[in-house]
């Protein structure tokens, strides 16, 4: 059963990435999936939205450090890449590069992720502070391709009514 997005938000895809029902491609941790097909080698660029809500005190290196940590459970190879704080103190941002094998068709590939963690206030109760994790995840030659969509996606990422 696919999560959900813990504050309301709005965005836009990009032209060529289409939504799907996150249990449809066994990504039920996920409160939104998006596809950019064609595959290559068996394997779909894909853009993920989870989240949570959190204490204030939670920082979002901690929580770029749990998401390595969920990473190496399944591939021990995790590479950390760049990390950098974006945004400001009241919609706070974070970035990181991960590079991670996994086999495919008993391959080993290159996988390369763009995480992006926001911190971001419920605009109906300001109360609620969720910190969104994005995902761009595609293998090491279908990146580039995808990463201007991603940038793209992810400037009009917003709360629910906010103008």
């Amino acid at each position: 059963m696919a999560t959900t997005i813990p504050v309301p938000i709005e965005f836009s895809l990009p032209e060529g990435w289409r939504a799907v029902p996150p249990d449809a491609v066994n990504a039920g941790e996920a409160g939104f999936v998006a596809l950019h097909p064609p595959a290559l080698k068996g394997f779909t660029p894909n853009i993920t939205i989870g989240g949570e809500l959190h204490d204030r005190g939670v920082t979002l290196s901690q929580l770029a450090d749990e998401a390595l940590e969920r990473l190496r459970r399944g591939a021990p190879d995790v590479r950390p890449g760049r990390r950098n704080e974006v945004g400001s103190v009241g919609g706070p941002g974070l970035t990181q590069a991960v590079r991670l094998s996994l086999l495919l068709n008993n391959q080993p590939e290159q996988l390369v992720q763009l995480q992006v963690f926001l911190g971001m206030r419920d605009t109906g109760d300001e109360s609620r502070y969720a910190v969104l994790q994005i995902v761009l995840s595609a293998l090491a030659e279908q990146f580039d391709q995808v990463v201007g969509d991603f940038q793209k996606f992810l400037s009009t990422i917003r709360p629910e009514g906010a103008r």
